[in-house]
Parts: C-alpha cells; sequence; structure tokens
C-alpha cells in the first residue's frame, strides 16, 4: 500500500520547439502538465482556440460518421464485445492515417451528405404519406382538384363540419332561400373531422349558395391539383418508390464505406490527440522566444523523462521536490490482489496531503466482509468461476473493469469459504432435492454453525468482527500520527480510545445481559476485572484532559474534554451498524430455502423436476443478483462511514499525465503524433 513519490518538472525551451516538445510528452504519458499558470509581463498565454475548435470539429464529424455507419452497416459483435478491450494501433498505422487523413477527411463528408440526403428522402415520404392521407376522402371525386367551374357554372370543392349528408347540405340552401334553384351538391368522402362535398352552380346563383355554405362551415380546399385525387394520390406512391429506391442505393453505398470504420476511428483519434495538444498548448506561459511547462512527475519517471527530452531538444529540465504548501497529485501502487479494491476507495477519495493510502486493509476487511454478507458457498463459486474465466478470456479489458472483476472474484472465493463454514449451498438445495426427488434426506453440514439455527451467535460474532474493523481504522490513525512523529496526538486521540473501549467490553462481557446475547458466561479473574476499570478510567481521564489540549483556557479544555467522551454514542451506533452482517447473512439463506421448498412444491416426477429446475434458475439468479448488489452496496458503507470515519478523509487529486487520450484505439510502442 503505497502513495507513489511525486516530483515537480519545470522545462525551459526554445518557442520554436514547444510543438515537438509537447507531442513527446504526450507519447511519453508521463508528465502532468500545469494548467493555471498566472501570466507575467514577460511570459503570456498564447490563444490556441481557433486550432483546438477546429480539431475538436474534425472529431466531432469523424464520430459522427462512424455512427452513421454503425446505423446502417452495424458490426457483428458477441455480448462479451465490451471487455475486448481496444483495439491496437501501431505507429505504421498512425503514419498511414497522417498521410492520408485529407481522402479520410473527404469521406467523412461524403458519409455526412449521404446521411442528410437519406433524411431528406424519409422527410419527402412523411410528407408524402400525410398528402396521401389528406387526400383519402377525396378518392370518389373523378374531376381535377383544382377545377373551379365551367363557362355557365361555378364548381365549389371545400369541406363542412363532419357527419353531414346531401340532404343536410341542400336543406341548409333551400331554408335560407326557398325559391333558389340551378345548384347540385355532392358528398365524395368524410371523416371524424369533415366532409368532403362539391357544389357546382350557375354563376348567377353560385354566389349566393356558397355563402349560404360558409354559414354553415363550408371552406374551399386549399390544395389545388390539375390531376384528380386518385391520379395525384397514385403520384405520391409512385414518389415515395422512388424515395425509398434512392434511400436504399444510399444504404449500399454507406454499407461500402464501412470498409473503412477502424481507418476513421484512428482518424477521430488522432485528431482527439491533436485537440489535447492545443488546449495544453494554450496553457503554457511563452515569452517571444522562450516558453516554460510546469508539472509533476512521478519519482521514479523522472530521470528517463529528463533523459528523453534533453536526447532530442536543447532545454533546461529541472526536477526537485514539491513544495511544503503544495498538494501534489495522487497516484497509488498496490499488489495485483489488494489493487483490485482502488476503484473502491477512488469512489471515497483519494488519500489527501500527508495521508496514507489505506487500499490494502480496506481490501482485505472488504473481501471479508463482502463474504460474510453473502456466505452461500454455491453462490461464492458461481462468482468466482465467472469473473476468473472472464479476467482470463478478456485479458486487454479496460483496466478499470478488470480490477472490479477481480475484486469480485477475491470476494466469491470469501463467500465461497463462509458458505462452507455456514453450510449453506444454494441455501439448503441438497436437503431438499434429497428429501424430494429420492426420499432419503442428505444434510451439507456447517463446518462452523448454522446461521439460521443460531442468529445470535452469528450477531455476536457480526458485532465482533466490526470491532475489529473499528479497531483497525483507528489503529491506522495511531500509524499515521506516529509516522508523522506526533507521539502526544497518539495518545490522546488513539491508545486513549482503544483503552476506554476495551476496558469497557472487558467490564460488559461478565454481566448477565451479555451472557443473555451470547448464550456463554465469562468469569473473569479479579486481576482482569480490576484491569478493565483502570483501562476504562485511564482512557477516559485522558480523553476529557487532552482532548482540548490546544486551547489553554483550562475550562474550556474541560469542556471539549467532556464533550469528546460523548463520542461513545458514536461508537456504539458504528458498532450497531454490522447486524447488517447478520441481516444480509440471513437474507440469503431464507430467500435461497424459500426458492427451494417453491420448486419442490410439485414433488416427484417429470413435472415435479421441470418444475423445480425453472424455480430453482429463476429464483437463484434474483436472490444471487439482488444480494450480491446488497452486499457490495452495505459493505461499501461499512468502509466509508465505519471504516474510513475512525482515520480517513481524502481528497486528494489523481494523477492525471498529458498522454494520448484516445477513444478507439490504443497505441502502442511509445508512437509520436506528429504534425
Amino acid at each position: 500500500m503505497a502513495v507513489l513519490p511525486m516530483k515537480k518538472i519545470e522545462i525551459c525551451a526554445m518557442k520554436r520547439d514547444r510543438k515537438a516538445i509537447l507531442e513527446k510528452l504526450q507519447s511519453l504519458g508521463m508528465v502532468e502538465i500545469q494548467t493555471d499558470n498566472e501570466e507575467t509581463d514577460d511570459f503570456r498565454k498564447m490563444s490556441t482556440t481557433s486550432q483546438r475548435a477546429k480539431y475538436e470539429k474534425r472529431v466531432q464529424n469523424t464520430d459522427e460518421a462512424l455512427q452513421i455507419i454503425d446505423k446502417y452497416a452495424p458490426e457483428e459483435k458477441s455480448i462479451f464485445a465490451s471487455l475486448e478491450g481496444r483495439q491496437e494501433a501501431s505507429e505504421a498505422d498512425i503514419q498511414e492515417i497522417i498521410a492520408g487523413r485529407w481522402d479520410y477527411n473527404r469521406k467523412v463528408k461524403k458519409i455526412q451528405e449521404i446521411s442528410k440526403d437519406i433524411a431528406g428522402c424519409e422527410a419527402g415520404i412523411v410528407k408524402c404519406q400525410v398528402a396521401i392521407d389528406g387526400l383519402a376522402p377525396w378518392l370518389n371525386m373523378d374531376i381535377p382538384i383544382n377545377t373551379t367551374g365551367t363557362e355557365k357554372t361555378d364548381v365549389m370543392i371545400g369541406t363542412m363540419p363532419p357527419g353531414l349528408t346531401e340532404t343536410d347540405i341542400q336543406g341548409y340552401i333551400s331554408s335560407a332561400e326557398p325559391e333558389i334553384a340551378g345548384y347540385t351538391v355532392t358528398v365524395v368522402g368524410s371523416d371524424k373531422d369533415q366532409t368532403c362535398m362539391v357544389a357546382i352552380a350557375i354563376k348567377t346563383v353560385s354566389q349566393r349558395v356558397e355563402e349560404i355554405l360558409r354559414s354553415h362551415g363550408f371552406t374551399r380546399i386549399s390544395y389545388f391539383s390539375k390531376r384528380t385525387p386518385e391520379q395525384k394520390t397514385d403520384k405520391y406512391r409512385a414518389d415515395i418508390r422512388e424515395f425509398e429506391q434512392w434511400i436504399e442505393d444510399k444504404k449500399n453505398e454507406l454499407v461500402s464505406m464501412a470498409d473503412d470504420r477502424d481507418k476513421l476511428r484512428l482518424l477521430a483519434d488522432y485528431y482527439r490527440i491533436r485537440a489535447d495538444k492545443y488546449k495544453v498548448l494554450g496553457s503554457l506561459l511563452q515569452s517571444k522566444s522562450t516558453f516554460v511547462i510546469s508539472g509533476y512527475v512521478l519519482e521514479r519517471d523522472a530521470d528517463r523523462v529528463v533523459a528523453v527530452l534533453n536526447e532530442n531538444f536543447s532545454l533546461m529540465a529541472d526536477v526537485y521536490d514539491v513544495p511544503e504548501d503544495e498538494a501534489a497529485p495522487i497516484q497509488l501502487q498496490n499488489p495485483k490482489m489488494f489493487a483490485s479494491a482502488e476503484g473502491v476507495l477512488e469512489s471515497f477519495g483519494l488519500p489527501g496531503k500527508g495521508e496514507m493510502d489505506p487500499t490494502t486493509p480496506m481490501a482485505i476487511f472488504y473481501i471479508f466482509l463482502f463474504g460474510l454478507m453473502l456466505s452461500d458457498a454455491a453462490y461464492g463459486l458461481i462468482i468466482f468461476l465467472a469473473c476468473f474465466i472472464l479476467i482470463r478470456k478478456f485479458p486487454k479489458m479496460e483496466n478499470g473493469l478488470q480490477k472490479s472483476l477481480r475484486l469480485f472474484m477475491y470476494c466469491g472465493i470469501s463467500t465461497l469459504i463462509w458458505g462452507i463454514l455456514f453450510g449453506g449451498f444454494f441455501g439448503d438445495l441438497i436437503t431438499v432435492v434429497s428429501r424430494t426427488f429420492f426420499h432419503h434426506e442428505v444434510t451439507f453440514k456447517p463446518v462452523w454453525f448454522a446461521p439460521l439455527d443460531d442468529p445470535m451467535k452469528l450477531l455476536l460474532f457480526s458485532l465482533l468482527f466490526g470491532l475489529i474493523h473499528l479497531f483497525g481504522g483507528l489503529a491506522l490513525k495511531g500509524y499515521m500520527c506516529l509516522k508523522k512523529g506526533d507521539a502526544k496526538s497518539f495518545i490522546c486521540d488513539v491508545l486513549s480510545w482503544f483503552m476506554l473501549i476495551t476496558g469497557l467490553v472487558l467490564m460488559l462481557m461478565p454481566t448477565e445481559l451479555f451472557a443473555s446475547i451470547a448464550q456463554m458466561q465469562f468469569n473473569f479473574p479479579g486481576w482482569l476485572k480490576n484491569t478493565s476499570y483502570g483501562l476504562a478510567i485511564v482512557g477516559a481521564a485522558i480523553i476529557v484532559l487532552m482532548s482540548g489540549r490546544d486551547h489553554k483556557n483550562p475550562v474550556l479544555r474541560l469542556a471539549l474534554g467532556l464533550y469528546d467522551i460523548y463520542n461513545l454514542t458514536g461508537w456504539l451506533s458504528d458498532l450497531l451498524s454490522y447486524s447488517r452482517l447478520l441481516a444480509l447473512g440471513l437474507a440469503t439463506g431464507v430467500i435461497a430455502q424459500v426458492i427451494n421448498q417453491m420448486g419442490s412444491m410439485a414433488g416427484d416426477g417429470i413435472f415435479g423436476a421441470i418444475v423445480f429446475v425453472i424455480v430453482f434458475i429463476v429464483g437463484h439468479l434474483f436472490n444471487l443478483a439482488i444480494n450480491m448488489l446488497g452486499a457490495y452496496v452495505h459493505t461499501c458503507r461499512l468502509q466509508y462511514v465505519e471504516f474510513f470515519g475512525k482515520f480517513y478523509e481524502g481528497g486528494g487529486n489523481p494523477f492525471r499525465p498529458f498522454r494520448e487520450n484516445t477513444k478507439y484505439v490504443d497505441i502502442v510502442s511509445g508512437t509520436e503524433v506528429q504534425k
């Protein structure tokens, strides 16, 4: 468990070399460059907004082109494709992309244009379909839509409120002017919104007829065409077929361009690297002829970085210790087993300035407590095998995901061990199967004890494990005090609480209350009782007298000490939190037993076996998933709240070296990206 030593690095070089030096640092990926430098009269920052925006736009266009290709020519991927990791690109691949990037830019533009053409055609299809739907009520009309009349008649084509018949409309006219004549009304169609009609009247009465119709909701049709509705509908359908054929041709063209998918991915990452370079370039302090880079480098990499820079450029590179008033970024290094829990730590926060890396003890407790919460041998074996196979089969998977799977693999081993100790194998599967289908009961006996038969015993040990966990956190606080040479804080803030809590626990153990809970009686000799009293009294006295030692006022110091003693309630609350170990451990076993009993309700025989298998698979998959999630969440909580609460604050910033950050490929062999 270690926070790797960090050094400060400053580089001063000629301005003409700034891009090349940045590219070298980016390919090395070992230096975190500070971007919050303040300008002076001689050293100012250069605006690279336009160059950066240019490359970011190219990244956006290329990513969009890849999305278009994936839409119309999707890759065939397995369900485990996300575990396979990214493809690797060599220096030759990068140089090929650089040489042909303008051709690929034209392909990107072509792909986007084709996508726009397809979108335009699809919009045209929608427009035609809407028009066809609008003409549907008019299909029985056998005259052109734009007909307005003849030499002696006027034709009025339009709509009226829904539900009207020819008789209704003629009634409106005759009621308004009984003597009027020389007109005819035809209803050609209707729907829920309108009645479609045609009125023909001689020119001498057409105006009066239209006025009467308008008073009852008549509106002339706003659609004009020299074709009949049926002819116009046929024309729209022909247009739709043309659009569909056009779309099909364009889709085939996109499919033919799918062979360039890998090249376009590399192109997008190349532009992404360039954009990052100009982002950093805009943060550097530059004079007329020189520029300065300030940042952080791991102590183990410092000599190599300086050697590479001096070998390729004329510059000055200075490496020195990080100033005391400056918080260096954090890079952790742990053995592979314990490094698997770094993601859990990072979710809470990396170590702050002066703090230790608690990954190793946290990982030990995490794996131990996770297995205790799930505590079924079969579930543990499934988790272990699943994670082990995935790690072996996909060695190039993303590092964070690999760490998580490795952590769950170790948690699976812990669960398997606890399951054997508690006698849980898919709950009581062996007992139920042997009794139901073989009529001879066989049991999977626990090596230690069965929690369902003795829950109070599990509660007692849960609290014991919790006390050990809390003491572990307090011990790490003591270690940090001693490492800093602060013996006073070790005695007053750590040893005193060890003495007080240990004394109180030893005082509680011989009591009847403890005996009723633990189902066991402790009879301590007199010297041990006196020792427990002494530990509690001395510990409490140190806390009361020394908690406020930074204050000169004796009354205030005493008040702060008495207030600190009140923190005993916090210890009690933290300790009771470990009862969740009992709750989750019992929940796994109880739900598993219920599932087994439900599966066996159909009895033996073929039908009973089929029912049992179905219930078994569905039920235990659900039980494994829900209780695995519960174990993960509650184990994290015990680390974050109870364990870290005793010694750890976090708040450190992760070490983020300036490197070739890519989305689609991993660039290997120290490939340089050149202009």
